[in-house]
């Protein structure tokens, strides 16, 4: 058994000096020993088939980004040559082929050791309603694990794996992590491929990752972010722009006196002190009433999700009803009586919804809630298992809903020692600006990684690397991140690229008569002009065209020279149209002179 922590950067480089993919899984097998907990797995691979694969992959091959790392798959996730349960003994089936996103982890060299154990048919988020001995939460034994992906999570925290596969519909990506101090990144749904994976709701499943560290889960996420024509729901996911981030982030927050912790005052201090950091790192805290995210988050366990939880397993419950856990029992159960008028009017109310949040979601750039509004134990859940899951679904239950990504993310430990956690929010396809501030904020927490007592790894965040045919466009006013007009950027999907001065060879003006305060940007070739202060985004060439069909006069878009010796597209003002306007040069861009206005 090695002591080499299962983190991915540590795991590589432990790798390039000669440690060996078999030693990796003799270590596996006796950490599941040291560990004690038969409920983690529903089925563990033959350490002589893990072993006879670790052989095949031959000698270290560096360009393979998940070479020799073993991970787990939750059991509604196929695994060829190993049975599907979804924590059903009776629904058990041999899949002939690797749901999409196992293939694809096992083409980039990572191992799949074995099934983790979940909430029956992925209904749940407390992790403890399976018919196998449900997995016990890793930080605190006398604890929920959390679910529906509870075993993903555990393996994961324990470091027997370096990560796991989950599945995420209405928490079960985040509910876990948070609840045993990992990382759980929750995906743009349809970013990941679901074929080969047992649906809950269709609508709104996705594959999650549990992972240790967020540059782990971000990486993981960037070799099975692939578009898959099986899947009818599938669609492009962005793997751009993690490892940087806009200077400044509009971080919407749920408004004080719509927060709830159901009386856990330490899980709230807690959340403050997640908060405090965010700001420390430069984030700008908005709060956002909070009533309509939990009115969404309700329509969850009405009729037309129940319904669709129902009608991915009709014909096998219509059979087997007696296999079914007692408490998914009786939630599919109950939407027999369901009827089709019922899950249309569920559709109304969130289309309804959804159009009163569109502007709310879009004022500012990431969200941060509480991953759970409190810690639950196992003899609380047994007494109340309704109401105790719906109460860890406050924070999560909507997100799918309303189509947007997220990932949860350790903020350290409680008052009273156990684990804190917050999520990160953003519309769909900004999941890397979602982690890039996550891993921030993880660093800036500190602890240990999962219940191992591993340190955190101090290592650089992988900067990202532009997206080839990208257009870089020079932002100068209103456009810069936090400011009004940043919103238009985002929503034609620019990822942020640094922070740069152009050549001293502009003067900034403050255009007359706008409605939203723009700046006029020129260039005074006679040698009196001062380097301003800018941004650099990038645009694909569908946004950049209708960026630049938006320019209103008298601004027009030229090339703008920079202090990096680079030039690169943006805004300039025809001269003409400066009349009336002040010159602000002296205050080196438009963010000091918005300063000093305000």
């Amino acid at each position: 058994m090695i002591d080499t922590p299962f983190d991915i950067a540590s795991l590589r480089a432990a790798y390039a000096a000669g440690l060996t993919p078999a030693e990796v899984i003799e270590t596996i097998f006796a950490r599941i020993a040291k560990v004690g907990d038969p409920g983690i797995f529903i089925h563990l691979a033959p350490k002589d088939e893990l072993l006879a694969q670790a052989r095949e992959l031959g000698a270290y091959d560096a360009d393979e980004p998940l070479w020799g790392i073993p991970f787990a798959a939750k059991d509604n996730i196929d695994v060829a040559g190993m049975p599907t349960t979804a924590a059903c003994p009776d629904y058990a089936f041999m899949p002939e082929r690797d749901a999409t996103v196992v293939a694809l982890l096992k083409a980039a060299g990572a191992i799949v050791v074995g099934k983790t154990n979940m909430d029956q048919f992925a209904t749940g988020l407390v992790g403890v309603r399976s018919p196998y001995q449900p997995p016990k939460n890793a930080v605190d034994p006398a604890l929920v694990p959390g679910g529906s992906s509870s075993g993903s999570a555990v393996a994961t925290a324990h470091g027997i794996v370096s990560f796991a596969l989950g599945t995420d519909t209405a928490g079960s990506g985040r509910i876990p992590a948070g609840l045993n101090n990992i990382v759980g990144l929750k995906p743009t749904v349809g970013a990941l491929s679901a074929t080969g994976v047992v649906p809950a709701c269709r609508t709104l499943d996705c594959v999650s990752i549990f992972a240790l560290t967020v540059e782990d889960a971000y990486m993981v996420y960037s070799v099975v972010a692939k578009p898959d024509d099986a899947d009818a729901y599938s669609r492009p996911g962005s793997t751009a722009a993690f490892g940087t981030r806009p200077p400044v982030l509009k971080i919407g927050v749920p408004a004080k006196a719509d927060r709830q912790f159901f009386g856990d005052v330490v899980m709230e201090a807690a959340y403050e002190a997640a908060l405090g950091n965010i700001e420390k790192l430069g984030g700008v805290l908005v709060e956002i009433p909070f009533a309509d995210f939990y009115k969404v988050a309700n329509l969850l366990y009405e009729g037309a999700w129940v319904a669709e939880r129902y009608a991915a397993v009709k014909e096998f419950f219509d059979k087997h009803e007696a296999s079914f856990h007692p408490v998914t029992r009786k939630i599919y159960g109950g939407a027999k009586s369901l009827s089709a008028a019922d899950a249309f009017n569920g559709l109304y109310a969130l289309q309804a919804l959804k159009k009163k949040l569109a502007p709310v979601i879009a004022s500012v750039d990431l969200f941060c809630v509480p991953t759970a509004p409190m810690h639950y134990s196992v003899a609380a859940v047994e007494v109340d298992p309704i109401t105790l899951n719906s109460r860890l679904g406050t924070y999560t239950n909507f997100v799918n809903l309303l189509d947007m990504c997220g990932i949860a993310v350790p903020t350290g430990k409680r008052s009273d020692g156990l684990p804190a956690s917050v999520t990160l929010l953003a519309p769909a396809g900004r999941d890397g600006l979602a982690a890039s501030l996550a891993s921030e904020l993880h660093a800036a927490s500190g602890g240990a990684l999962g219940a191992t007592g591993w340190p955190l790894p101090q290592t650089e965040a992988e900067q990202w690397k532009p997206v080839a045919g990208d257009i870089e466009i020079v932002v100068v006013g209103a456009h810069l991140s936090g400011m009004q007009l940043n919103g238009q950027l985002l929503a034609l999907g620019a990822t942020f690229d640094r922070v740069e001065k152009t050549t001293p060879e502009y003067r900034l003006f403050a255009l007359p008569n706008e409605v939203v305060p723009k700046p006029g940007l020129l260039r005074t070739p006679d040698g009196d002009g001062v380097a301003v202060e800018i941004e650099v985004w990038r645009l694909n060439p569908e946004g950049f065209g209708r960026f630049v069909a938006a320019v209103p006069p008298p601004l027009g878009i030229g090339t703008i020279t920079l202090a990096d010796g680079t030039s690169a597209k943006g805004f300039l003002a025809e001269p003409a149209g400066l009349r009336g306007a002040t010159d602000i040069s002296h205050f080196g861009g438009w963010r000091a002179f918005a300063a000093s206005v305000k």
